[in-house]
């Protein structure tokens, strides 16, 4: 699997994972940094447009630093391309010596599975989003990590 950062072409796709308009995941690619995971190319070795490599995205993660931390916005995908992206905004994190904070809606599970194992830790109630309570993590680099 391959992470690299997206393009306004990977809006449409975006958009399918999360149920967003267009629209909305094209202004987040210009707004935000986001990594996406694309699939590897087919074993046929031809060439793809950017187009066919955007059909290939089965993830991404946004984060933009502000207030002194790192903030995930969003990440959505296959487990394997969710627990690949988390380490990007970490990454980055690490660089800068921010910590990197979360929310996660209360009934996403997995969500929530795949942020403890990458590290971050409960931090209580996150504020309700559309009906839905969310839990807030936070992840504070280590001394070894900085």
């Amino acid at each position: 699997m391959d992470v690299r950062d997206a393009v306004e072409a990977d809006a449409d796709r975006l958009a399918e994972l999360t149920g967003q308009p267009s629209d909305v995941m094209r202004n987040l690619v210009h707004d935000r940094t986001v990594r996406v995971a694309v699939e590897p190319p087919d074993e046929d070795g031809e060439d793809l447009d950017l187009e066919g490599e955007a059909s290939r995205v089965v993830g991404f993660v946004s984060y933009d630093a502000q207030n002194g931390a790192v903030h995930i916005t969003q990440f959505e995908g296959s487990l394997e391309a969710c627990e690949r992206l988390l380490d990007e905004p970490l990454r980055f994190a690490r660089g800068e010596g921010m910590p990197v904070e979360l929310l996660v809606a209360e009934n996403e599970d997995e969500k929530r599975d795949i942020a403890e194992a990458a590290g971050f830790r409960h931090e209580g109630r996150g504020p309700t989003f559309d009906g839905m309570p969310t839990v807030r993590y936070r992840h504070e680099p280590t001394r070894v990590e900085q």
